[in-house]
């Protein structure tokens, strides 16, 4: 009895339900638990974490005095540090406490970061008067504020140091953002306008048009330019002269006393001191800056706010271009092609394309669409740019191209499946009412099968987010001086080269001078990236789900 039951409870398939729910549970578990420690180990690098002073003797060696923060620690064997040389008693226990202190004062001991032995660091402390300098170059700075300086001349010390040394760093956040404006768009702007002169000069030279008038004309422009950029010229050398007017002393914790310039301070704190409230407050800032500002020191300091636009508007272009073509090639395919053999070889050609590797489309990219397509329009539109290429390189327009044709399948075929569910009666209802084949399909069977197409956009928008192999290719570097879209005429340019969240990750975490520094910014960004990628997804999968209720009706 017992046997027939467990044969009928097997055959009613509840076995295999319960095994794909297991399943599932797992991957979700699974995915929850990566994005946890990728949040974890990447939103702790914003916190400001207590300093410590402490005494560090190690066996035979000279006593020192280190401070930093404690990144990492672990337990290694005794005899691995025996064999790298430190001076460890093996007889000891199995195992030593390693810690990894970020040290700063890179001018001082040539290195953000150093490992020492735990038991070697002695009289801990964490003095509240310890000032922490986030830098706009070579990492932090940890030391006692002595003075601060104005043209050499002292202004404060002591106590009253710190005070001061807040105000001067709000005015030079101040000057900063002016010369930042000044120098990317003011000047920007005249680069551009001088740059377009030049080039209208040499088509003018290429097709015989410049004749004397015409050459008045021009110098009476570039004599504009050059005046307006004399004045900017002016204003930026005394913005300079204010920006790098301040100087501090600082005194290390072991007794090393550097005057630093107050221009290269981004901000400094006490995290010693700091309340809860004011951890909280400056985590959030910290956040946010890495969200919104430019990054600096090698892409492992500042924010990404570039790489982050780039990502966002490269997938926004690929979707454009995607979607119509995915939709015109589906429809053909579906309701205008001869249901034959080359129709099935087109379908399997297309699901083949699907699974190549995506480093293939970057190849294709570089050579059909930088090298054949953009030589041939710097050739035709913009021969007074030679040799120097417009878009006969990898810029913005070229990446959002490979994409699309990467992507191009997964829109063709979740559009084709949408059709295919579109009951025929509906189409020969709508015809049998007086309706042509082309008003058929505009106004009955594209609207229900819209939810479809928005299907195929989230796969095409996952994947087209997160790739990076092709786009080293055709468009995406390491530093992008200037956003593709400003002011300038056209606004938006698509020659440009641009930032990637996913190359950001790629070069900070294997080209990065600093591994120590850039590790805790590679979980940070392939976070954002996750975000990035489901912020766009939810979008689409708003429009397609308002897209469904709307033309549920049609169903029945």
């Amino acid at each position: 009895m017992k046997k027939d039951s467990l044969k009928t409870w097997i055959k009613s398939g509840t076995p295999w339900v319960w095994m794909n729910a297991g399943a599932v549970s797992i991957a979700v578990i699974m995915t929850l638990g990566l994005l946890a420690v990728i949040a974890v180990r990447g939103l702790e690098h914003f916190w400001p974490a207590d300093v410590i002073v402490a005494d560090y003797q190690m066996p035979g060696g000279e006593p020192k005095i280190m401070a930093g923060e404690v990144v990492q620690a672990e337990q290694v064997p005794r005899a691995r540090l025996a064999a790298s040389g430190l001076p460890v008693n093996v007889e000891g226990g199995e195992f030593m406490t390693r810690e990894l202190l970020k040290v700063g004062n890179r001018e001082v001991y040539g290195a953000d970061f150093s490992w020492v032995v735990g038991e070697w660091l002695s009289d801990q402390r964490k003095p509240t008067d310890l000032v922490v300098l986030e830098r706009r170059e070579w990492g932090n700075f940890y030391g006692e504020l002595l003075a601060v300086k104005e043209e050499g001349t002292l202004v404060a010390e002591g106590e009253a140091a710190w005070g001061e040394l807040q105000q001067r760093i709000e005015r030079i956040d101040e000057l900063h953002q002016q010369i930042a404006r000044l120098e990317a768009v003011d000047i920007g702007r005249i680069n551009y306008g001088l740059e377009r002169l030049r080039l209208k000069t040499r088509k003018l030279e290429l097709d015989g048009q410049l004749d004397a008038a015409a050459q008045a004309e021009l110098d009476a422009e570039r004599a504009q330019w050059d005046a307006e950029y004399k004045a900017l010229e002016n204003e930026l050398v005394g913005l300079y002269r204010a920006f790098n007017r301040d100087s501090i002393t600082m005194r290390t914790m072991d007794g090393q006393e550097k005057e630093l310039s107050l221009g290269k301070v981004v901000r400094a704190y006490r995290p010693n001191a700091m309340s809860l409230p004011d951890k909280l407050g400056f985590y959030f800032a910290k956040i946010w800056e890495f969200v919104s500002d430019e990054p600096r020191e090698a892409n492992t300091e500042g924010g990404i706010f570039p790489a982050i636009f780039g990502t966002v508007l490269m997938t926004i272009i690929m979707a454009v271009i995607v979607t119509p073509f995915g939709v015109i090639a589906a429809v053909y395919l579906r309701e205008y092609a001869k249901q034959g053999v080359l129709t099935r070889i087109i379908r399997i050609a297309v699901n083949n394309l699907a699974g190549v590797p995506s480093i293939v489309y970057g190849v294709f990219g570089l050579g059909f669409f930088v090298y054949v397509l953009g030589g041939s329009l710097d050739r035709i539109f913009y021969p007074e740019a030679a040799p120097a290429p417009v878009f006969g390189t990898p810029g913005l327009m070229w990446a959002s191209l490979t994409l699309a044709i990467l992507t191009l399948p997964v829109v063709i075929v979740a559009t084709e499946e949408g059709l295919a569910r579109i009951p025929r009666i509906l189409r020969e209802g709508s015809l049998a009412l007086g309706a042509t084949k082309s008003e058929t399909l505009w106004k009955v069977v594209l609207p229900m099968a819209s939810p479809a197409m928005m299907t195929g956009l989230i796969l095409a928008v996952a994947r087209a987010a997160g790739e990076v192999a092709p786009l080293m290719l055709v468009g995406v570097v390491k530093l992008a001086p200037s956003l593709p879209l400003n002011g300038n005429y056209p606004y938006l340019h698509l020659d440009q080269k641009i930032m990637h969240l996913g190359f950001h990750i790629y070069d900070v975490g294997f080209q990065s001078p600093n591994v120590e520094a850039a590790r805790p910014l590679v979980y940070a960004t392939a976070l954002l990236l996750v975000l990035v990628i489901a912020i766009l997804n939810l979008t689409a999968v708003v429009i397609r789900n308002h897209l469904r209720e709307k033309y549920k009706a049609l169903d029945h």
